[in-house]
C-alpha cells in the first residue's frame, strides 16, 4: 500500500499531512499525484469525495517556487463554496511553510474593486476563485498571467452546466503555453471535448472508477412517505437518534425555504444553502457549517457538488433529483474517509419509476418504515410484482388446479395441492431424463 511518505514532499507539506492525519492516499491522489509531479498535464474523471482536492493541491504545492513572487498558480470552480474549501485546503498546506505563501481567494459577489487593488499591490502566488471574477482581475491588468505555470479546471462539467466554460477558455488563452493543466470532472460530456482538444495536446486521461456506486461505508435507506406528513416525518428522522451532522437535500430553493422554515420551528438549529441566498451569507452560513454551529443544513443540490462539508453522518433526500446523476453525489456527502454514514431516500408509490431508475444504475435500498419512534425493516415495494412473477413460473393447468381446490376448501384440499405439486414435478423430471437420453 503506497503512502504518502513515498513522494519524498518537502517538509512543510508532510507537516500539513500529520495534521490531517493523512497517512495513505486515496485512488485518485496515487494515481494523480506522480503524474502532477512528473509535469504531466491531466484529465482526471472522479466521483465527488473522491479526495481529488489533495490529488492536486499537494503536488502543485511541492512544485511551488516561494522565492518567485509572480502568479504561478490559477485554479477555477463553478461554485464560491467550492472556491472557498480549496482555499481553505491550501491555506492548512501553506501555513506550514518557512516562507509566507501569498494567495488569493477570487469569487463573484464580493467586492471586485477592493480585490483589485489588492493583487496589485501584491501578486498572489496562487490564485483560487471563479471563472469570472478571475477573467475580470486579468482584464483589468490587476492579475499578470505571463508566468503561470498551473492551471487547474476543477469540476469541469459542472464548469460548462452553469455556463462558465466561455470564461474558463479566455483564461486559459492568456496563459502560457507550456502551461501544466490539470482537469478534473465527473463526466466528461462532449460539449467539453474541444475544450480539452484546444489547450491539451497529449494529457494523461485518468478515469477512476469507484467499485460499487455508492460506498459500502454507507447504510442506504428507503423510506415511502404515502399517508405522511413529510415534514414531520423528516422531523422524526432527524430526531430519532443523534446525528454529528445531517444534510437534508430538497429539489427547489422554495422547498428549502419551506422545509427549514417548519424545522425552526420545531425548536431546531438549521442552515440552509441556495443560490437565491446572498454570497455573503452563504459564506457566513458556511463558516457556521464548518465550526459545526449547525447539526442538521437544509440545501439545493448547489450542496451536492463542490461543497465538502466534513463529518456529515445522515443524507436525507426530501425528494428525487431532478437528475438521477445528482442522487450519487448527495449520498456521497455521508460514510466517506472510511466512517459510517446513512442515506435515506424519502419516495412516494408514483416514484417507483424513479427508483428503478437508480437500481439500474447499480444503487441498492434497503427498504425501511418509521414506526412507533424507531425506524424498523419493511416490505420489498416489489413484492407484488415478485409474488407474481413466481406464480407465472407455475404450470398453468396446476395454477387452476390449485384455485379449484382453494375454492372447495374440503378437508385435506391443501394435502391434495401438495401430492399435486410433487406429482407435477416428478412428472417433469422424468419428461427432463427422456429428452436427456434421447440427446446422447
Amino acid at each position: 500500500m503506497k503512502k504518502f511518505a513515498d513522494y519524498n514532499f518537502v517538509g512543510y507539506i508532510n507537516e500539513a499531512l500529520k495534521e490531517k492525519n493523512f497517512i495513505e492516499p486515496t485512488k485518485v491522489q496515487e494515481k494523480i499525484i506522480p503524474l502532477v509531479l512528473k509535469g504531466k498535464s491531466v484529465v482526471g474523471q472522479s466521483q465527488t469525495g473522491s479526495g481529488k482536492t489533495h490529488a492536486f493541491l499537494l503536488p502543485i504545492f511541492q512544485k511551488l517556487d516561494l522565492d518567485n513572487e509572480n502568479l504561478q498558480v490559477i485554479i477555477t470552480t463553478p461554485s464560491r463554496e467550492l472556491a472557498y474549501q480549496i482555499y481553505e485546503d491550501a491555506k492548512q498546506i501553506a501555513k506550514f511553510a518557512d516562507k509566507k505563501v501569498w494567495m488569493q481567494n477570487c469569487v463573484g459577489g464580493t467586492d471586485k474593486q477592493r480585490q483589485i487593488e489588492k493583487v496589485k499591490n501584491h501578486q498572489p502566488q496562487l490564485v483560487i476563485g471563479t471563472p469570472g471574477r478571475i477573467l475580470d482581475l486579468i482584464k483589468e491588468n490587476a492579475l499578470d498571467p505571463r508566468y503561470v505555470k498551473f492551471l487547474v479546471v476543477d469540476e469541469a462539467d459542472m464548469t460548462l452546466d452553469l455556463g462558465f466554460l466561455n470564461e474558463t477558455d479566455q483564461i486559459a488563452s492568456s496563459l502560457p503555453q507550456d502551461l501544466q493543466m490539470l482537469v478534473f470532472s465527473a463526466t466528461i460530456p462532449e460539449k467539453l471535448k474541444p475544450f480539452l482538444r484546444k489547450y491539451m495536446a497529449n494529457p494523461e486521461i485518468q478515469v477512476i472508477e469507484n467499485k460499487s456506486i455508492i460506498s459500502p461505508t454507507i447504510d442506504n435507506w428507503l423510506i415511502s412517505t404515502k399517508g405522511r406528513d413529510k415534514n414531520q416525518l423528516i422531523y422524526n428522522l432527524l430526531t430519532i437518534g443523534e446525528p454529528y451532522l445531517a444534510l437534508i437535500f430538497a429539489n427547489t430553493k422554495e422547498r428549502v425555504d419551506q422545509l427549514t422554515q417548519f424545522l425552526r420551528a420545531q425548536g431546531l438549529k438549521v442552515a440552509k444553502i441556495h443560490g437565491g441566498i446572498q454570497p455573503r451569507e452563504r459564506k457566513r452560513v458556511m463558516k457556521g457549517i464548518q465550526k459545526l454551529d449547525y447539526q442538521f443544513v437544509v440545501a439545493t443540490d448547489l450542496a451536492a457538488r463542490g461543497i465538502d462539508i466534513e463529518g456529515v453522518s445522515h443524507v436525507i433526500n426530501d425528494d428525487i433529483p431532478d437528475d438521477l446523476e445528482f442522487f450519487v453525489h448527495r449520498v456521497g456527502r455521508t460514510g466517506r474517509n472510511g466512517m459510517q454514514g446513512t442515506a435515506i431516500t424519502l419516495y412516494e408509490p408514483s416514484e417507483d419509476v424513479l427508483i428503478e431508475e437508480l437500481e439500474s444504475m447499480g444503487i441498492t435500498f434497503e427498504p425501511k418504515a418509521y414506526k412507533d419512534g424507531e425506524i424498523v425493516d419493511s416490505y420489498d415495494r416489489n413484492r407484488r410484482e415478485k409474488r407474481r412473477t413466481k406464480k407465472d413460473a407455475m404450470d398453468p393447468k396446476l395454477r387452476g388446479f390449485v384455485k379449484k381446490q382453494k375454492a372447495k376448501r374440503k378437508p385435506g384440499y391443501k394435502k391434495k395441492i401438495q401430492r399435486r405439486i410433487k406429482k407435477d414435478e416428478q412428472q417433469k423430471r422424468r419428461i427432463a431424463r427422456r429428452q436427456a437420453r434421447k440427446m446422447k
